[in-house]
């Protein structure tokens, strides 16, 4: 059996032991995704966003379910299962299986324990769900896992919260070959609550490079990283921002991202974006910038339009796409 293969099946180990608890509530919501792009440098059309060999935004279908279990006197803890079938333009087989979410959260008196597929706690990508938006995020980036195999503990204090993880450092697929990523993220203020959150990140391990599911180096690479981060609303005007300064495989790496967005019509239904990254990878510096509309026809679709230059490739992307996703 393969090592995603036995990822597969402790995960559903650890469904059925679930399933001896108590269902307390059920979220169960069908995804539905259609994307296409053009890409000015090599002036052709793909149905994918950025590159045909990542995982996020291709033609797909799937669904994203959050079961609740308690037991006789208190909540036990959650189960998240986010899968899909995609479209793989340029793969071998053009079907592929995706998962996405695949974590237990267990709720303990100390604090929130997960073990599964879930967000490394490094970095805005920590606090950023992004699996259905256009503009790329760090993790997206080089700089992170948006998803990755491993264990982790969340904690919320009335300032704030901490989080820590321990996790494989091979992002969608698993794989060990000594590759681990040991992260930990302390924040002040909560978005959704004050209207605001600053963030302090510190990552240490040897990763692997990994693009969707296939591996592209066969060792880790050492890896250290601090960055800081900072999420702000006003009134219709949103921004998030993340420094990061670290070392990877021996050279220095940077990363400048900002992200700006500001909402129209009712219940900011319309928003606008604008995104400039500098990125210093691999003794080179990057630039790239992006900019996006997205509009909400209502409560399950969501129409999407982006901008992306990447100065590196010369290329201008043009991508859009249809979200509809329905709780069933």
């Amino acid at each position: 059996m393969s090592k995603l293969g036995r990822a597969f099946a402790l995960l559903a180990l650890g469904a059925v032991s679930a399933g001896a608890l108590r269902a307390q509530s059920s979220l169960f919501f069908l995804e539905l995704q259609a994307v296409g792009s053009y890409s000015t440098a090599s002036d052709a059309f793909g149905l994918f966003s950025l590159m045909p060999e990542d995982v996020m935004q291709k033609p797909s279908v799937g669904f994203d379910l959050v079961q609740r279990f308690s037991g006789p006197n208190r909540d036990i803890g959650v189960l998240a299962v986010q899968a899909r079938l995609a479209y793989d333009q340029e793969g071998d087989h053009k079907l592929e299986p995706q998962l996405y979410n695949a974590y237990f959260r267990l709720k303990t008196s100390f604090a929130n324990v997960w073990i599964g597929h879930n967000r490394p706690a490094l970095g805005l990508s920590a606090a950023l769900d992004s699996h259905a938006l256009l503009l790329p995020a760090p993790a997206m980036l080089g700089f992170g896992f948006d998803r990755d195999w491993g264990v982790g503990m969340e904690k919320d204090l009335s300032w704030g919260g901490l989080a820590a993880s321990l996790t494989a450092a091979s992002g969608m697929p698993l794989y060990l070959k000594g590759n681990y990523l040991a992260a930990a993220r302390v924040f002040k203020g909560v978005l959704a609550r004050d209207n605001y959150s600053l963030g302090l990140s510190l990552g240490h391990g040897r990763l692997l490079e990994t693009m969707g599911y296939a591996l592209i180096s066969a060792e880790p690479f050492g890896w250290d990283s601090v960055g800081f981060d900072v999420s702000h609303v006003w009134r219709n005007l949103e921004n998030r921002a993340e420094v990061l300064i670290g070392r990877a495989d021996g050279a220095g790496t940077f990363l400048a991202f900002w992200r700006a967005g500001l909402g129209f019509l009712d219940e900011g239904r319309l928003k606008a974006e604008a995104q400039p990254v500098v990125t210093r990878q691999a003794g080179a510096w990057h630039y790239s910038l992006g900019a996006g509309l997205t509009y909400l026809a209502n409560a399950d679709l969501a129409g999407r339009f982006m901008v992306y230059y990447d100065r590196e490739r010369r290329d201008a992307r043009f991508v859009f796409q249809l979200y509809y996703y329905k709780r069933l």
